[in-house]
């Protein structure tokens, strides 16, 4: 018994030295901390609200793309203002973004040099204790003690794994070590104190980036993220190992990376099914935010087998047909942000194949952001009464060339076994 109370007294003892210091963090750093707002012209209320922090002394403040990317996309239609630990507001103008780790550069008008956070020169190292710094819930701004868990495995842009509450209103605050230097950048939660940050070097890289050459246009210096990220994801799936896995009687392509993740599913538990039917799904764990209602960087495959003896052809392939419908595209995005589908339809047998295919490839174009494009692909094996395969993907935010290289290697990666 004693020994259970000692310990107790040491589990309060250790929280309440965390809570200490947590307190002596936040009272040094209050001053260059804010709450980013944006603001709707027409109503001039808030339609969002987020956090930042000061990171030069002459007023530039780092937060998250997606709490400004409303005045991004629209700037006709909202202002960017910050509110101050003292309960200052004023505008904001927004100097540079990396839409690709959802980071954003702004500043504020200063007349004299401002206290700022440093960034730090290196990682934490896995366990350490950090502070992450925010505005939840328009709450007012609180620090959060928690844990660097390293890099999470399946993303393929860096993403800290961080053990603490990161809840909404405090994206784009800043992690710090006990040092009070910036490690990360609050970006998402997953809940039950799973929280995801962008590493530091991110921000680094972008605040140098900006220093030296900043952006002749905001939508161009987004054009050209894309562009590379998509190159980037691409090549380093088309480099991968395929490894072909059998679905029925088919065989389908799997890809070797972390970062593709794939689930399956199937009806063989059901002994009076008319028609056994098997589901492969693979996509990456990730897109990349644009706005509210437009999400690109998605990639995803799908695989459906069925097989029946119990029903006539003509009705088998009816059935099988319906399964289109439920195919879509892999992202949000309306008529503001890409054109209509343009389709091309064939029967296709690839020539490393033995399967023969009625296929569609459809393409999009992105409006504001040229040479990128949203493409979709579907066969429907057409060479047997009785079993099927059907086979799709769909890849957001790609270049032309890069997707009929993908179209190539998965069109004669799926056949026969």
């Amino acid at each position: 018994m004693k020994a259970i109370f000692a310990l107790l007294l040491m589990c309060f003892s250790t929280i309440s030295i965390a809570v200490e210091q947590a307190e002596e963090i936040f009272k040094q750093l209050a001053p260059s901390l804010y709450q980013i707002r944006l603001i709707d012209k027409a109503s001039g209320e808030k339609s969002s609200i987020g956090s930042g922090f000061q990171i030069s002394s002459n007023g530039l403040i780092a937060t998250n793309y997606h709490v400004i990317s409303g005045f991004a996309r629209h700037p006709h239609k909202y202002t960017i203002e910050y509110l101050d630990n003292k309960g200052n507001k004023a505008a904001l103008t927004l100097k540079s973004v990396d839409v690709i780790n959802d980071l954003a550069i702004v500043q504020r008008e200063v007349n004299t040099e401002m206290p700022y956070f440093q960034i730090a020169k290196q990682a934490p190292t896995k366990g350490e204790e950090l502070f992450s710094l925010g505005n939840p819930h328009d709450l007012g701004m609180i620090v959060v003690p928690g844990t660097y868990n390293g890099l999470k495995n399946e993303s393929f842009n860096d993403r800290i794994h961080f053990t603490g509450s990161v809840n909404s209103g405090m994206s784009g605050g800043p992690v710090v070590n006990k040092n009070t230097e910036v490690v990360g950048i609050n970006v998402a939660t997953s809940g039950n104190q799973i929280g995801f940050l962008v590493p530091h070097d991110k921000l680094l890289a972008l605040y140098l980036e900006y220093k030296n050459s900043p952006p002749a246009s905001i939508e161009q210096q987004m054009a050209a993220q894309l562009m590379r990220n998509q190159e980037k994801l691409i090549t380093t799936v088309l480099n991968s190992d395929w490894q072909l896995k059998q679905l029925g009687r088919g065989l389908i392509p799997t890809i070797d990376v972390p970062f593709v993740r794939c689930w399956g599913e199937s009806n063989s538990d059901k002994a009076d099914a008319q028609i056994m039917a098997a589901v492969a799904n693979c996509d990456l764990d990730e897109n990349t935010y644009i706005s509210s209602d437009f999400f690109t960087g998605s990639l995803e495959m799908e695989y459906r087998y069925m097989e029946s003896d119990k029903i006539g052809s003509t009705k088998f392939y009816h059935i099988f047909e319906r399964q289109l419908n439920q195919v879509a595209p892999g992202n949000l995005a309306g008529k503001d942000d890409v054109t209509e589908y343009q389709c091309h339809h064939d029967l296709v047998k690839p020539q490393n194949s033995n399967i023969n295919n009625k296929s569609v490839f459809c393409t999009r174009a992105y409006k504001d952001f040229p040479a990128l494009y949203d493409v979709l692909y579907i066969a429907i094996s057409v060479d047997h009464e009785q079993y099927a395969l059907l086979s799709h993907f769909t890849i957001s935010g790609v270049a032309q060339e890069t997707s009929l290289a993908f179209l190539t290697k998965f069109m004669e990666s799926v056949s026969w076994k």
